[in-house]
């Protein structure tokens, strides 16, 4: 079969898709595309309304220096430094929840009503001190002793001090002052959420007596966590603090950056620990999940880099991109895959120069699928 009779079986074939798939048998020159093997190949011409509803887009690659990846299993926990731990100052019973687990707080929020019988002591002294001073500052200096003034202020002082060392906020101290009534020193005082974040341990049953430093609350942001990844000696030597790294979890890839890095072996792996921090908005990650992470190295080297979504797999495992060779007109190019760079990967088979499609190669082979079209390219 001719040439001439390819064109007219593959125009029968594709009618229904509107894309025309050219096959060629035997050696053809293209000049001036950059990347043709001269092999057998598949063109792919589409009208302009196609192009506009793929969203095809294309780029010209180029080669430049990219950084080698150091690739690791890790394992997703909280950041300490977004993380805060809510606890009873003074031995106290819990008498109201008002926070649950899974909960999202706001600073500032209540999370649980305690009574204690040294809140009520120091509440109470508090209250007798601060009248003393109003009533000593009031008269001034002129009428008063200095040993009696400054004992006064001193007194008041120590005891406002005791209060908010047994959990009592600036806050509610200025309401309890101002109200001024006895009968409210009671003992009984909130622990409010310190930071904004989600509840993720609340271990305590209300009418339980809480010790002094019993953990009641656990908060963290999970906007931000960390990666604990585990590195031989050999890799986490050419990682630096500041390195960027990827993230994949399941089929989905996140961007992250090293923060810190061990010098010190994990005595029963042997291996270092190297902590990368990465943005988690929309709660994709969660505390105790493992994940591969690659990371830059010091190290790099010269290659070719494509956008991930214009590589694609052919139904024989094999990787490919389509090259532009003409407006409207694009040729499967057969790569392999070197390595992953964040949303890029580094590829060969690709002559510099070469313009690819870096959007909508899904919607070219969705169009070729549906005319019956196989990419070949050997």
């Amino acid at each position: 079969m001719n040439h001439a009779d390819w064109i007219i079986l593959l125009l029968a074939l594709g009618a229904g898709s509107g894309v025309f798939a050219e096959h060629s048998g035997h050696e053809q020159q293209h000049e001036g595309h950059p990347g043709h093997d001269n092999h057998q190949d598949t063109l792919v011409v589409l009208e302009d309304s196609q192009i506009k509803a793929g969203g095809i887009e294309t780029l010209r690659v180029k080669r430049g220096h990219y950084p080698d990846m150091v690739s690791a299993q890790g394992e997703v926990v909280l950041n300490a430094y977004r993380t805060t731990k809510v606890t009873s100052r003074i031995d106290a019973q819990i008498t109201r929840r008002h926070a649950r687990l899974g909960q999202t707080m706001v600073q500032g929020q209540p999370l649980v009503t305690l009574s204690s019988v040294e809140m009520a002591e120091a509440q109470g002294g508090l209250l007798v001190a601060d009248r003393e001073w109003q009533r000593t500052r009031k008269l001034g200096r002129k009428v008063v002793s200095e040993r009696r003034y400054l004992e006064a202020q001193v007194a008041r002082q120590q005891a406002y001090a005791k209060v908010v060392a047994y959990g009592m906020t600036e806050a509610q101290i200025e309401k309890l002052l101002k109200d001024g009534d006895l009968s409210r020193a009671a003992g009984s005082f909130e622990l409010l959420s310190p930071q904004d974040g989600t509840v993720i341990s609340d271990d305590f049953i209300v009418g339980e007596v809480a010790e002094s430093g019993r953990v009641l609350f656990s908060i963290t942001d999970e906007s931000a966590l960390w990666i604990d990844a585990r590195l031989t000696p050999d890799d986490a030597a050419v990682v630096e603090v500041g390195a960027s790294a990827d993230i994949g979890i399941s089929d989905r890839h996140l961007s992250g950056k090293v923060i810190q890095t061990q010098h010190r072996l994990d005595e029963s792996t042997r291996t270092l620990s190297v902590r990368i921090e990465v943005s988690n908005p929309d709660d994709q990650l969660h505390p105790g999940q493992f994940v591969t992470a690659a990371i830059q190295s010091k190290h790099g080297k010269a290659g070719i880099a494509v956008p991930v979504e214009a590589v694609l797999r052919s139904p024989d495992g094999d990787w490919h991109v389509f090259v532009e060779v003409a407006p409207g007109r694009y040729e499967v190019s057969e790569i392999e895959v070197q390595q992953s760079l964040g949303d890029s990967l580094i590829v060969e088979g690709l002559e510099e120069g070469a313009r690819v499609v870096s959007k909508g190669a899904f919607f070219i082979q969705s169009e070729i699928a549906k005319g019956g079209f196989g990419i070949h390219n050997h």
